[in-house]
């Protein structure tokens, strides 16, 4: 059993991998399985009723129109995003939304009303997760034809209710995977035992996927994504949509730091600000509903290039530019992998520190691995970049993923430096091993009240007065 790099890399749209992402793959999923239903021409409605989490912060989150088009049959990673909009409006007027349709037959028109057709239970969840989807079709005397349960899992993860009930919900890919682990300890182990890194103990998994060159070719595209998400949201200008009215940063804050120049300034902390300003661009985008890539999350997104950009314009690695890369990002998904079997990555479930803290962890040991550190630094670079991210809460203000969370990426980069740095100063040992903090990281959100996991109830989502 193997979950893929792609998994975990996936390019997608903002602001939510949980309530953005996944609800519109369910929602497709479940279009899906309507075009082989035997009385197809028959349903005239489709509804979706949304529960715990991604009811209390799903209009925040854009999970309405994320299901609208999942009806449609879009998915988040080929979505045009910049038709959203206006498909949106045109929906709005006429209430008429085509459904995915049958292989080779065009799509059927039906009644759609977000207020009619989208419930939200806000404070009921469902037993299996918080962020349970229940999806019918009916037909025009409302006859239910077709129901699922989904669950979306954060990170884009999405599972029906039979399929988290089975021994491996998380496991998205079956394979005859040459060298499977399970917890840290175990990949240290079988790293030491084949005289190899992580990101090659990672990409040999991969290998039995797919050809090497068609795993570069889709790392040099992720990378490259992640490259033009700065790129836009340093570009990009004017006030985040929602109720707060945040101000994009990004692009006023690069204007500032080309004037101060890349190289070595007077002040060389000025670097952190290019790092700052990375990861701010980045979840811009995020919150602005724009192309990203969930690593592992769309809430924490900006860590992972805010980390990479760094290692590439300010650091210099041992390995050649696109293996350095590579390394990289193979060496931060084996990290997730971790945490996706043995805790949690949605805000949903543990808290923040399943997103930023994750991501945080993650960036620390790849950038550890591109500065040719060991299996065993990675390892520890990685602890340290959770241990201190260890009960973080997610209290989005507004239900919006503004508020603290824009910052909070640029934050969990920094950490992510430092946990690398103080790793490589050391020779890899340390008293907490990376499977104890992603336990205790895991039994941290399991106590932790339900108000301060992605419901905007508890914390700065109602300390902080909405203007």
């Amino acid at each position: 059993m193997h979950i893929s790099i792609l998994d975990l890399f996936s390019i997608g749209i903002g602001p939510s991998s949980s309530h953005t992402v996944g609800p519109m793959k369910a929602a497709c999923a479940f279009a899906n399985q309507l075009t082989v239903h035997p009385n197809y021409e028959d349903i005239t409605n489709v509804r979706c009723d949304l529960y715990g989490s991604l009811a209390a912060t799903g209009k925040g989150h854009g999970t309405g129109t994320a299901l609208i088009f999942g009806f449609m049959g879009e998915m988040p990673d080929t979505i045009d995003v910049a038709t959203m909009d206006q498909r949106i409006a045109n929906l709005k007027e006429t209430q008429k939304l085509t459904l995915s349709a049958p292989a080779g037959r065009a799509g059927k028109e039906i009644h759609f009303s977000g207020q009619e057709h989208i419930d939200y239970h806000r404070l009921q969840p469902l037993p299996l997760h918080p962020n349970g989807m229940h999806f019918y079709a009916s037909d025009g005397e409302g006859k239910i034809m077709h129901e699922e349960i989904y669950y979306s899992l954060g990170g884009g993860f999405i599972s029906t209710e039979s399929e988290l009930k089975t021994p491996a919900p998380h496991q998205s890919v079956t394979v005859d995977c040459p060298h499977p682990f399970d917890c840290g300890d175990d990949l240290l182990e079988q790293c030491q035992g084949m005289h190899c890194s992580i990101s090659e103990l990672m990409l040999a998994n991969e290998n039995a996927l797919r050809p090497e060159k068609e795993t570069r070719r889709m790392l040099n595209n992720i990378w490259n994504t992640m490259q033009q998400c700065v790129q836009n949201g340093i570009s990009n200008t004017g006030i985040l949509p929602g109720g707060l009215k945040v101000k994009r940063r990004a692009h006023n804050l690069h204007q500032k730091l080309l004037q101060r120049g890349e190289a070595l300034p007077a002040d060389p902390l000025s670097i952190l600000d290019w790092v700052g300003l990375y990861a701010l661009a980045v979840n811009e985008e995020n919150a602005g509903g724009g192309r990203v890539v969930t690593a592992p999350t769309n809430g924490a997104a900006g860590i992972i290039p805010a980390v990479l950009h760094y290692a590439t314009r300010f650091a210099s690695s041992p390995y050649k530019e696109e293996d350095a890369i590579h390394r990289f990002l193979l060496t931060a998904a084996a990290i997730a992998v971790l945490y996706k079997k043995n805790a949690s990555i949605s805000g949903a479930d543990v808290g923040c520190q399943g997103e930023v803290g994750v991501a945080c962890s993650m960036a620390a040991g790849a950038l550890t691995e591109y500065l040719g550190g060991t299996p065993a630094q990675v390892e520890c670079a990685a602890e340290i970049g959770m241990e201190h991210n260890l009960g973080l809460t997610c209290d989005p203000v507004g239900g919006l993923v503004q508020i603290p969370c824009i910052e909070r990426n640029a934050m969990g980069s920094v950490k992510a430096i430092k946990a690398s740095r103080m790793a490589l100063n050391g020779d890899g040992s340390h008293f907490v091993s990376l499977d104890k903090v992603i336990k205790t990281m895991w039994d941290t959100g399991k106590d932790m009240q339900d108000k301060y996991k992605e419901t905007s109830r508890g914390g700065l989502a109602v300390n902080v007065v909405e203007c």
